[in-house]
């Protein structure tokens, strides 16, 4: 009675086997079976390794509880105009004056004329980034750290410097502030700061000017903020540009760096000087910024192995479902073709 209990259960799981045995009299190896074997086996592999060496960028939102730290402002403008006749520095929404010893006034020249190739690429990026959202986390990706190349330095004689290079980093408070390039060099004042514009002559004024970068945050190689390459061009001695930019505090953890940056947004807006128009205000460019209350962090994500395991044996299976069908359907093809081939060879030779 055991045995025959023992022998029915075993007949029993027998019966549940999803993958019974061929036997090996009954399979045929042909060469158009292991050329679709070779090739479903080609694609699953190239398949399978560019999704599994793809990466992809998490962003997760918080509350930005660091307030006591420094913000880093990187600039790197030129203004057409000579350095002694103009000064730049920031005024934060706590009426303090930040110094700029952190900046350095180079002359240099400043020409009209096309846009150079620099500048149109990055142009080209800005207007991309506007529409291809996803070009952002390849920015991202492409990230290094260290510190930026620095910009080349001008061969005119000195005779035909009639710009000013401002370039170099200043820390400020973390709160509301006005970074501004205006007449006259700035002198501290008890209400807040003054510039000696008096001292300038009217016709010297020109605020025509070149954004090569500027960021906040640790300075990132590969990384393109929004003002980069932008250029504006004016023809009026009294003209305010001015420039209002959202900072948001981004956390940014890659496979190549792991930095706190930030990323920005902003709006122009630029009129000309006109007191007796109604039109009041000060000569120079503005950037009055704003940092936002929450942080984004931004994190690289790979496929973990064992959801790549799981994705693996899924492809396999489909795909030799799929092969197996097609070669089927092609055999089948092929034999009808034969028959039909032979079948005409032999009515041509019975008449």
């Amino acid at each position: 009675m055991r045995r025959l209990t023992k022998k029915k259960a075993l007949t029993l799981v027998r019966e549940l086997d999803a993958f019974p045995k061929v036997p090996e009299s009954y399979v045929e190896s042909t060469a158009s079976g292991g050329t679709v074997s070779l090739i479903a086996f080609t694609l699953m592999a190239a398949l399978e390794f560019f999704v599994y060496t793809n990466t992809w960028m998490r962003y997760e939102y918080e509350v930005d509880k660091d307030f006591s730290s420094k913000l880093r402002i990187n600039i790197d403008i030129t203004v057409a105009m000579r350095c002694q006749y103009i000064g730049a520095d920031v005024l934060d929404l706590a009426e303090t004056m930040v110094a700029s010893d952190g900046l350095k006034y180079q002359p240099v020249s400043f020409t009209k004329t096309t846009l150079l190739k620099l500048q149109l690429t990055l142009l080209h990026i800005q207007e991309r980034l506007k529409i291809e959202h996803s070009l952002q986390d390849i920015i991202f990706k492409t990230a290094l750290k260290g510190a930026p190349p620095a910009q080349s330095q001008s061969d005119d004689s000195a005779t035909s410097f009639n710009a000013c290079r401002i370039h170099g980093h200043m820390y400020v408070n973390k709160v509301a502030g006005n970074f501004h390039i205006t007449v006259g060099k700035s002198i501290p004042h008890p209400r807040g700061h003054a510039h000696l514009a008096a001292l300038v002559s009217h016709d010297s004024f020109n605020f025509s000017h070149r954004i090569d970068h500027l960021s906040f945050g640790e300075a990132i190689p590969g990384l393109i903020s929004p003002l980069d390459g932008t250029e504006k061009i004016t023809d009026e001695p009294n003209y305010m540009f001015q420039y209002f930019i959202t900072i948001v505090p981004t956390k940014l953890n890659t496979y190549k760096i792991s930095a706190d940056t930030h990323q920005y947004s902003v709006t122009e807006r630029e009129r000309g000087i006109n007191h007796a128009a109604g039109s009041h205000g000060v000569s120079g460019i503005f950037m009055k910024y704003d940092i936002n209350s929450l942080m984004v962090k931004v994190t690289e994500q790979h496929m973990p192995f064992w959801q790549f395991l799981v994705r693996l044996c899924g492809i396999i299976g489909g795909i030799f479902t799929t092969t197996g069908m097609l070669h089927g359907m092609v055999g089948f093809l092929v034999d009808v073709f034969c028959c039909r081939f032979q079948l005409g060879i032999y009515k041509i030779l019975q008449v």
